[in-house]
């Protein structure tokens, strides 16, 4: 369904050169206009909310003056966020002759492919790959399964699809399956930046302008990466008359270091965030990659994913676990014209109930600040879901106590899926604080904190289960707290590997 609101132009870069489309309305997605206008039809709509991958799409942006490429969801990704990039689709990267790009011509040596529905997006996703490993060398089998993880087969099975992964790198790259860096990089320069005031779909480029922009349309529906706005869209079939498009502020797409702490801005993606994350703590590397999949992760930002509020939303825990905290700004009118003005609260502060916090008309979230890890922190966050990789929580919970000659000196505990908003367990914090780091303790607060909260039955879990494990996982972190890492599924070599065939 096309959206009946007004329109703009929207310019990309495709195949070297610029594409020009008129009247695209702020709420229509990357693939309509794909399918649509561009008559792109090998680009597929599959599911419609970003988990299959059908509809995977690689984008090319510039960053730093380097071409940068990822892949994403075009079915739920706003068409005017990739305005003055370039994308590339599944009909792009051949030969002009016909000879396959390695992407495409390992698929079939591999047999990768059976009905074919899903292998476009497939196809996509080892281009990505190919484009960001010096064309395909040195993959490995872990990082194939993480790259392709929000890519779903149902006939093929995976092994014939991670093969190809592995074996493109050894394959010839024909000379007209080769990105042209130079004219691309040429093309993205050349176009010119659009305005940024009334206009349907806003993008500012700096902070200021962005804060002004939403001072002024207070209305309109703020995105991000448009990994669960898209949903609205394509499920809910909402329609908006104006969007407000946050990533292109530049000094919201930085990751800044402190002494104490980290400052995430609103506009990082997810992929980008959890590499910061990760990098102070590599605990967590696991933990990032099932967040979603890298399509989404390379379109969803941290900052999103904190204003959205889902209680199911994961990162929420383990920024509630880390000590976080969120500084909003808005545009202030003074004597002089105008200033920004902030104010910074603990993340579990921003919420006041379902999908609804304490933030102003006016206000965004612009930062995410994480106090760095401390000498004597032990920290863990479990996710369980249904599928290891590419789901929703049915719980996560995320644990941070720093224990110092035998006890628990602070606590800090962040959960996700078992209240209305994600929340702090500080009755099971108060049970911990202060106590030998023992399994009794353990024992006692395991009761606090299965009653502490009141969960719902729903589709991922019953609330029994959910109050059964709650307790369980913290008795999981006190087990490996005693070095008992084998109880870890990834743990298992093998396990987490196993492999699917049809």
């Amino acid at each position: 369904m096309k959206s009946q609101t007004s329109g703009q132009t929207l310019r990309f870069v495709r195949r070297g050169e610029t594409v020009t489309l008129n009247h695209v309305a702020p709420d229509r997605t990357l693939l309509d206009v794909l399918r649509e206008d561009l008559h792109l039809s090998a680009t597929k709509e599959g599911c419609g909310e970003g988990d299959c991958g059908a509809c995977t799409v690689v984008l090319g942006e510039l960053v730093d003056g380097q071409l940068r490429h990822r892949a994403i969801n075009s079915c739920i990704r706003m068409a005017h966020s990739v305005d003055g990039m370039a994308v590339y689709t599944a009909e792009d990267i051949a030969a002009p002759t016909g000879e396959l790009h390695p992407a495409q011509e390992a698929m079939v040596q591999c047999h990768g492919s059976q009905c074919g529905f899903c292998t476009p997006g497939f196809v996509m996703s080892l281009f990505g790959m190919y484009q960001n490993t010096n064309h395909g060398q040195g993959i490995t089998r872990e990082q194939a399964q993480v790259d392709l993880s929000g890519n779903l087969c149902r006939c093929t099975g995976y092994r014939p699809i991670l093969d190809a992964a592995q074996q493109m790198g050894d394959l010839p790259l024909p000379a007209g399956c080769t990105v042209d860096t130079d004219a691309t990089v040429a093309a993205l320069k050349a176009l010119k930046k659009k305005p940024t005031t009334d206009t349907p779909y806003l993008r500012p480029a700096t902070l200021p302008a962005l804060l002004q922009a939403r001072a002024a349309h207070p209305k309109a529906q703020v995105v991000a990466g448009c990994t669960d706005v898209g949903l609205w869209v394509t499920k809910q079939h909402k329609r908006f008359e104006q969007v407000l498009d946050v990533t292109a502020a530049r000094e919201l797409q930085r990751v800044e270091t402190y002494q104490h702490h980290i400052a995430i801005g609103a506009a990082v993606s997810l992929t980008d965030a959890f590499a910061a994350l990760v990098k102070e703590r590599p605990q967590l590397k696991t933990f990032s990659q099932r967040f979603a999949g890298l399509p989404v992760r390379n379109s969803g930002t941290l900052g999103g994913n904190v204003a959205n509020g889902s209680p199911i939303g994961d990162s929420m825990p383990l920024l509630i676990a880390l000590g976080a905290s969120v500084v909003l700004m808005r545009w202030k009118k003074t004597a002089a014209g105008g200033e920004i003005a902030h104010r910074e609260l603990r993340l579990e502060d921003l919420y006041t109930g379902y999908r609804t916090n304490v933030m102003r008309p006016d206000e965004l979230v612009a930062w995410i600040k994480v106090p760095r890890p401390t000498q004597d922190e032990k920290l863990a966050v479990y996710k369980i879901s249904k599928r290891f990789d590419d789901d929703i929580s049915a719980i996560c919970l995320a644990i941070r106590l720093e224990i110092a000659g035998g006890v628990v000196r602070s606590a800090s505990i962040g959960a996700g899926g078992v209240a209305a908003t994600p929340a702090r367990a500080r009755h099971t914090e108060a049970a911990l604080l202060g106590q030998p780091w023992t399994e009794d303790t353990v024992m006692a607060a395991m009761d606090t904190l299965r009653s502490e909260f009141q969960p719902i039955s729903d589709m991922r879990a019953s609330a029994a289960y959910r109050h059964t494990v709650m307790g369980n996982l913290l008795r999981r972190f006190w087990l490996e707290s005693q070095g008992q890492q084998a109880i870890n599924l990834e743990q298992l070599n093998g396990l987490k590997s196993l492999e699917v065939t049809a």
